[in-house]
């Protein structure tokens, strides 16, 4: 579960990413690349948070 804040010291990537549910998978992807400083041992974080965003986009409703 996410906090439901749109705090206004929130910037707008992260207002963004919340918006999109893929709130924490983003935060595993910045941290592991923090501790790690190197995508390459990121691959599953980075996974996990692409299936959510591509998630989130499938359930957008197309523009016509």
């Amino acid at each position: 579960p996410q906090p439901a804040l749109d705090n206004e010291d929130e910037d707008e990537w992260d207002r963004r990413i919340r918006r999109t549910g893929c709130f924490a998978e983003n935060e595993a992807v910045l941290i592991c690349h923090a501790d790690s400083n190197d995508w390459r041992k990121c691959l599953r974080e980075l996974d996990a948070f692409k299936k959510c965003m591509q998630a989130h986009n499938n359930a957008q409703p197309n523009p016509k």
